[in-house]
């Protein structure tokens, strides 16, 4: 919470933010504001199908999408784009006056022509916006930062979509909607001058005069690496699952569930909210680690959620109500909040799924490119949209009805799901060995931040007292780090199960090359964990010998070390220390991560002696860490928790004289 705290009051954030939420907010409070007056007002419907022409609306807004992408991805790293970003927004004004004009004057040309232009503005913002996210924010702030934004976006589009269609409702309500826009334009483009300086990272870069070559380059340079490339889909998907619902909530609310408007506003309204939910949630969840270890679980909740929507959906109408059902009248029922709590929850999942996957695509891809790799995103996610639109059309036209619909959507959603375990094999394993460990052990991961401190080069240094040790650090720590261990233990039919999740490197210390493999992996950038113990502790609480190994590879590698302690799994029938310690199945368990160090070996020292010191470092960095607690127990706590420790029979003080007894 410090984090998301310290964002929303930080200039480098919330200036962003505000032209997101503020635009967001402009162009769905008109396209809200037009359907209602093509809805009921004939003088600019001129007899057209009111549905006919909501359609067209949507169409009018994501058609730049299709057209400008290319371009906008250029333009946002070839130019400054903090300047950039104002120029847009001085062109958002421009356009929302057209729009007050359109309502003003019921032009249905003009609302169509400033649909299309507030469209391309979006267009043209999204990469800018995006592409300076992880410019201004740190690494581990881009989950939170990303997390906020689609929160503040999914709530923005809901006030807007209420805002239009409540004003337009109330006299005078085409001028109270027109002012509002206007406003809200002002306030984003005052929002935008306090966006800090961001350089264009490609400011040799030729913009594209083809712009079907120029999509076909940025999309075909999206797909070059694989996490991005599926990030980019799994996106892509997340938009494609809240069009359809978003889209169909009210002929669901009506024809389904008997429901009236104000009902469809309460679906609307937990699906923003849901997805805001998620948004936030998840970058507690992820605690700044960007990767997608939720990802399979937050698909799985989605298609679960899908399809007992569908289900709760069947003969939910009330027979004998001739009128539609109110917001009171509808949660009064069980079936009502079954279905209310179905579509949070999915919009939850939502939120948690696609958030990582932006902290994804914007660290990994490329940083000259980044702009036009985000471009190339929102041309895909336009295409599933218009794919959703065009298949739930056809669907419904066959005879599909809306919870028809919904239970095709999670059994999607529940293959997507199966793809997505099987793509993401060591995420999805570490994931649930998250879940269970938590539970079992109530897992609490203190001193993260020393992990970010120690930076790319670090070999992780715990104490080794159980078989759980390894899972534990493989399950909780951020990243991916190689698990190197001895040759012989890796072959034992045990070792696999309880790393399966965790990236292996089964070492033989009588091999020298082996070691050189795992330095040249580590001035690569791989973080590395080695027990220095070499074995599992047998002594209880004190360090067991300490082996040069690790501290050679740490010298070698030009890597901080960064001392480890698990307490508490020393207490689990996974220990050896049967007849020392009383075992239980489920003590509580703490990983302590400590400051991270660099083994100062003097420069002159080669060799034996080398290696000698550097292990003497290594074994006064681990005894200070076993010396240390964070939270030091008083006497009588100290009393009690060896109570816990070894139960209340075992005794504390006897007479060395009374043993005749």
């Amino acid at each position: 919470m410090n984090t998301l705290l310290a964002l929303m009051s930080a200039r480098r954030f919330l200036p962003l933010f505000a032209t997101q939420t503020l635009g967001a907010f402009n162009d769905n409070l008109f396209k809200s504001a037009f359907v209602m007056l093509v809805t009921y007002s004939a003088a600019i419907r001129s007899g057209s199908d009111p549905g006919m022409l909501a359609a067209l609306a949507g169409a009018a807004l994501i058609a730049p999408f299709f057209l400008f992408s290319a371009l906008a991805g250029e333009l946002a790293d070839r130019f400054e784009r903090a300047r950039l970003l104002q120029i847009l927004k001085a062109a958002e004004l421009i356009a929302v006056l057209g729009a007050a004009a359109a309502l003003l004057a019921d032009s249905l040309a003009l609302s169509f022509l400033t649909l299309f232009v507030l469209g391309a503005q979006a267009a043209f913002s999204s990469p800018v916006r995006y592409a300076l996210l992880p410019q201004h924010l740190a690494t581990n702030e881009l989950v939170d930062g990303n997390g906020l934004l689609e929160g503040g976006t999914f709530l923005s589009i809901l006030l807007g979509t209420i805002a239009g269609g409540l004003t337009i409702a109330v006299d005078h309500g085409t001028e109270l909607a027109a002012l509002l826009l206007v406003l809200c334009a002002i306030v984003g483009f005052a929002a935008s001058l306090w966006v800090p300086h961001a350089p264009a990272p490609s400011p040799m870069l030729r913009l594209s005069r083809n712009p079907v070559a120029a999509t076909a380059a940025i999309l075909r340079h999206a797909s070059e690496r694989r996490d991005v490339r599926l990030s980019i889909l799994g996106v892509s998907w997340f938009w494609l699952i809240g069009a359809v619902f978003v889209s169909q909530l009210p002929g669901f609310a009506k024809d389904t569930l008997g429901a009236g408007s104000g009902v469809v506003t309460l679906f609307l309204a937990a699906f923003s909210i849901g997805v805001g939910i998620g948004s936030v949630l998840c970058g507690r969840l992820m605690r700044g680690e960007i990767s997608a270890r939720y990802v399979p679980l937050a698909a799985l909740g989605m298609a679960v959620f899908s399809l007992d929507l569908a289900l709760a959906s069947e003969g939910a109408r009330p027979s004998a109500s001739p009128e539609l059902l109110g917001i009171l009248a509808f949660l009064s029922r069980a079936v009502g909040i079954r279905i209310f709590l179905d579509l949070l929850a999915i919009a939850v999942c939502g939120g948690i799924f696609v958030v990582p996957l932006y902290a994804i695509i914007q660290r990994h891809s490329d940083e000259a490119a980044r702009a036009r790799t985000i471009a190339a995103g929102n041309i895909v996610n336009a295409l599933f949209m218009t794919g959703a639109a065009l298949a739930s059309a056809a669907l419904l036209a066959v005879g599909f009805t809306t919870p028809d619909l919904y239970l095709v959507l999670g059994i999607m959603n529940a293959g997507v799901a199966l793809w997505i375990c099987r793509l993401l094999p060591q995420d999805t394993l570490r994931m649930l060995a998250r879940i269970v460990l938590r539970l079992a052990y109530r897992v609490e991961l203190r001193g993260l931040e020393h992990l970010a401190a120690a930076g790319e080069h670090v070999v992780i240094v715990p104490n080794h007292v159980s078989y759980l040790d390894g899972p534990l650090i493989a399950a909780f720590l951020p990243g991916y780090p190689m698990f190197a261990i001895d040759t012989a233990q890796a072959a034992k039919w045990w070792a696999r199960p309880l790393l399966a999740g965790a990236d292996i490197y089964p070492m033989d210390p009588t091999r020298p090359m082996a070691t050189k493999s795992l330095v040249k992996a580590l001035r690569a950038g791989r973080q590395c964990v080695i027990f220095p113990e070499g074995r599992l502790n047998v002594t209880g609480g004190a360090l067991m010998k300490i082996y040069d190994g690790p501290a050679l590879i740490a010298d070698k590698g030009e890597a901080m070390v960064l001392p480890v302690r698990l307490d508490g799994v020393e207490f689990t029938p996974f220990s050896r220390l049967g007849g020392r310690m009383r075992r239980r199945w489920f003590p509580k368990v703490t990983i302590t991560l400590y400051e991270p160090r660099r083994l100062a070996v003097p420069a002159e020292l080669r060799g034996r002696a080398r290696r000698q010191r550097a292990g003497l470092m290594l074994y006064d960095a681990m005894s200070e860490m076993m010396a240390q607690r964070g939270d030091p127990p008083s006497l009588f706590g100290a009393l009690l928790a060896a109570r816990t420790a070894h139960g209340g029979k075992h005794p504390i003080l006897a007479d060395p004289m009374a043993t005749w007894l």
